[in-house]
Formats: structure tokens, C-alpha cells, sequence
């Protein structure tokens, strides 16, 4: 089929040297494919060389412990899927010896894995004929075909998989599950692609009746929460201060912080000041409160938008259980927490 042939030829031309592309290892590329969600390949790459480094086999993995894991993780985000690379880590080295599901349907049952990256590491370790649907494939088969499908809606992804699976070369579904991809990742991309330098200008439906920019289609809104935290940097007489591991379920979990407030409406800086003494003011000898961050620093998520100021808190004495600063290096934060600790301090976290 012309668009296959295509498709293929321009991928042997200009794929990019990825390392797990060298590798039909399982682990290996399981490994990437979870890195790889919700990431770009560039900030991806060096976390899957510290994995590999760090856990060159599934044994390695299974056995650290889950704030090695996180720790590593670090600065990557979703931390969800460092849990459940660590959780499916320790089930295939207990429940089967080390070995990886075979085939699609196994791969499916997987903790953290779901169609997509089944769908990847099937065709790419087995070269078994499942496509890969992700965003990428949206694009570039609803643009050439010139497929008006809302990709939000519930019948989309069943629709667009056939439509992969009838172009896909059921000999080579990894060559062109790589290749698809790979077209959408650097030459159909979201925004303004140069159709002009395109190999399939002259078929792309799209192109002819000047849709590109209408398509993929999308009209589902993601509903985004609002959400105020306000923590606090305790700091007592021997320049301690005070973390906690946030085990709540939710954004961060297991990860550490220091004390926070969490509000669901913006607060003035006199209301949190006050709930700072009656919160913490029996507990310790308050000597000062100030606010670090006048300006809220918003921090974006899929679904959560977080307003975040930090606070200085002098304590008379010493804290119980307190810690230098230095000693932060050792504990996994979110991001926004690193970049304040290495702005204030002075100090290299990840």
C-alpha cells in the first residue's frame, strides 16, 4: 500500500539513533515505554540509562526499595508510574521467574501497562501484529485518511486500531509501528508541519482539501481542578528544619514535603499566617512567620492546576527529628519542592 511504503521508507531515512531500538530485551523496552509516557524522548533518555544502570534486570528492580525508586525517578513526574514499574517489577520476578508475558494479552495484565504500551512492547519484542494507537497515530492517520472521528469519543480508539491494523504489514508491525510513530513525533506533528518537504503531500488527504490544522479532532475538555498549597519551611535554633513523607493518595504519593497547608480557595497571606500559629503554634515555639513566594508559583498538571507559596517559619530550639539542609539530597520531592531547596540552599537535588 502506498501509505505503508511511505510511511516505512521515509522512517529507514530518518529515525532517530534510539538506544531501546538496538534491544528486542523486554525489560528493556518496558522500561523505556513507561519512561516514555506522558514524556519527551529527550528528558526520557537519561532516566532509562539510569534505570538500566542502576537496575539492569528485573531482579534489580524488584528488589530496591520503593524510595530508591522514586528517588531515581525524580523531576520525571506522574509518579504513579514509578509505583507501578516497581509493583510489576516485583510480580514478574516473584510470579514468574523474571520472565515477561509473552504476547499482547499477557502484557495487558501488567500493573501500569495499558493498551498502547502493550500493544509497543508486543510488536517490538515479539513482532507480534498489534498497532500502537497513541496521540502520534491519531494524527497521522486522521490527516492522510482525512478521518473526522472525535478522538475523545468512546468508539475512537476501536475505529482508528482497525484502520492501523489494515495498513499495518502483519510480517513487520514493529518496523511499522516504529515508523508511525516516529512520522508522527517529528514530521506530522501537532502544530504547523511543513507539509512541503512531507513524502506524502501528494496522497495526504488532509493536505488536499487544506484540513491539516482541523485534524485529529478533538472536542472533549479536560476538566482541571484548582488546588492551594502552602508550605512550610520550618527552621529552629541549629538551622533544622522538617519533612514529611506525603502518603495521602493522589498527586505526589510517597514522596516527600515539608508540612503544608492545602486550601481549595486562595487565601490571604494574614489567614494562613494565622492557621500556621493555631495549627503548629502548640506544638512549637513560633518565633517568626514569612511568606518566601508572595507570587504563587502555579504548577500545571493533566488535570490539577496547584498555587503554591513557601513559607519561613522560625521555631525557638530544636526541632524533634529535624534535619540539616544538606541532608534533603537523600529524599525524593516533586519538582516544584526541588527547585525551591536548590534556589533557597544552594543545593544540587537530583
Amino acid at each position: 500500500m502506498q501509505f505503508t511504503n511511505l510511511l516505512i521508507n521515509w522512517y529507514l531515512d530518518n529515525k532517530r539513533d534510539l538506544p531501546w531500538r538496538k534491544t528486542n530485551d523486554p525489560y528493556a523496552i518496558w522500561l523505556s515505554e513507561i519512561i516514555l509516557q506522558q514524556t519527551r524522548v529527550a528528558q526520557g533518555m537519561p532516566y532509562f540509562y539510569s534505570f538500566l544502570d542502576a537496575f539492569p534486570t528485573v531482579f534489580d528492580l524488584a528488589n530496591a526499595h520503593e524510595e530508591q525508586v522514586l528517588k531515581l525517578w525524580q523531576g520525571l513526574g506522574y509518579y504513579s508510574r514509578a509505583r507501578n514499574l516497581h509493583k510489576t517489577a516485583q510480580d514478574i520476578a516473584t510470579g514468574s521467574k523474571g520472565v515477561f508475558p509473552p504476547d499482547y494479552a499477557g502484557l495487558l495484565q501488567l500493573k501500569g501497562v495499558g493498551e498502547y504500551t502493550a500493544a509497543a512492547i508486543a510488536s517490538f519484542c515479539y513482532n507480534e501484529a498489534v498497532p500502537v494507537v497513541d496521540g502520534n497515530v491519531f494524527r497521522v492517520l486522521s490527516r492522510y485518511f482525512d478521518v473526522e472521528t472525535d478522538i475523545s469519543s468512546s468508539g475512537a480508539k476501536k475505529e482508528f486500531r482497525e484502520l492501523a491494523a489494515a495498513v499495518m504489514p502483519t510480517d513487520n508491525a514493529a518496523l511499522f509501528n516504529q515508523a508511525i510513530m516516529e512520522f508522527g513525533a517529528l514530521q506530522c506533528v501537532p502544530k504547523s508541519p511543513d507539509c512541503s518537504i512531507c513524502v506524502m503531500n501528494e496522497s495526504c488527504v488532509a493536505l488536499q482539501k487544506k484540513k491539516v490544522a482541523l485534524l485529529p479532532v478533538k472536542t472533549k475538555k479536560t476538566k482541571v481542578v484548582n488546588r492551594y498549597f502552602d508550605y512550610l519551611v520550618f527552621r529552629d535554633e541549629q538551622d533544622h528544619t522538617i519533612i514529611h513523607k506525603r502518603e495521602a493518595k493522589g498527586i505526589w504519593h510517597n514522596l516527600y514535603e515539608f508540612p503544608v497547608i492545602e486550601s481549595v480557595a486562595p487565601e490571604s497571606t494574614d489567614v494562613i499566617e494565622e492557621r500556621i500559629h493555631t495549627l503548629f503554634g502548640s506544638q512549637y515555639a513560633i518565633t517568626s512567620v514569612a511568606v518566601n513566594t508572595v507570587l504563587p508559583i502555579v504548577h500545571k498538571l493533566s488535570h490539577q492546576h496547584l498555587s503554591i507559596r513557601f513559607w519561613e517559619v522560625g521555631v525557638k530550639g530544636e526541632l524533634a527529628n529535624g534535619l540539616n539542609y544538606e541532608d534533603l539530597v537523600r529524599y525524593p520531592f516533586p519538582i516544584v519542592i526541588i527547585n525551591f531547596i536548590e534556589k533557597e540552599y544552594n543545593l544540587k537535588i537530583n
